[in-house]
């Protein structure tokens, strides 16, 4: 059956955020950003959904990868603070505290970042306005997909012994890599399931590197 979009699944998501530690990254070399992990209601029906974009194909950054709205902070800004900002600015989505449910360990990023993901609840979120010049397309994952067998898939470990970690999406059909496909592990992990998974020891293919 599928996960709808209701008031029973927000309670259950934010108690299991709520009874979850997260762990913060402590590393001074590490640039600091923040993601949103949005779930919203299905244009179509009742279905939960996660907001994912596809990065523009003329980014500095990680061009033509799947993201999750987000960004570096800026000075003095709150990893909170920082994710409302980013989906305001991407996708033109204008939440508050009040949507935010919890948060999930910090990702360390072969490119130099320490990524904190915020989990929302985008409540009356249906019309949204992305920017062209940072996002390409932007997609409804159902959480059905996100519980189904095609995440994790893992590598065989790589020379430094690490795997990456990777899904298979029926909405977008084909696979996604981390850092992004560990985040939504995680967030698969702790608050759909209240599983206390910890992810930041998965790797990122080389191409996602730069």
């Amino acid at each position: 059956m599928s996960i709808l979009f209701t008031d029973s699944l927000r309670r259950d998501v934010t108690a299991n955020l709520s009874a979850f530690e997260p762990w913060p990254i402590d590393d001074e070399s590490l640039n600091r950003a923040a993601v949103a992990i949005v779930i919203v209601a299905d244009p179509a029906d009742s279905t939960a959904c996660v907001l994912l974009t596809l990065r523009g194909g003329h980014m500095r950054r990680h061009r033509g990868q799947y993201a999750l709205p987000g960004g570096r902070l800026d000075d003095g800004e709150t990893v909170t603070a920082a994710a409302l900002r980013e989906l305001r600015e991407e996708l033109r989505i204008s939440l508050n505290e009040t949507n935010v449910l919890g948060r999930l360990d910090d990702y360390p990023t072969r490119s130099g970042f320490s990524i904190a993901p915020i989990v929302m609840w985008g409540t009356g979120v249906q019309d949204i306005d992305p920017d062209p010049g940072e996002v390409e397309q932007v997609f409804h994952i159902p959480l059905d997909d996100l519980n189904g067998p095609g995440l994790p898939r893992l590598s065989a470990p790589g020379p430094e012994g690490r795997q990456v970690l990777s899904a298979w999406l029926p909405a977008l059909g084909h696979e996604m890599f981390a850092p992004t496909a560990a985040l939504l592990y995680q967030f698969r992990e702790v608050a759909l399931n209240g599983r206390p998974t910890r992810v930041a020891h998965f790797d990122q293919p080389q191409f996602a590197w730069q």
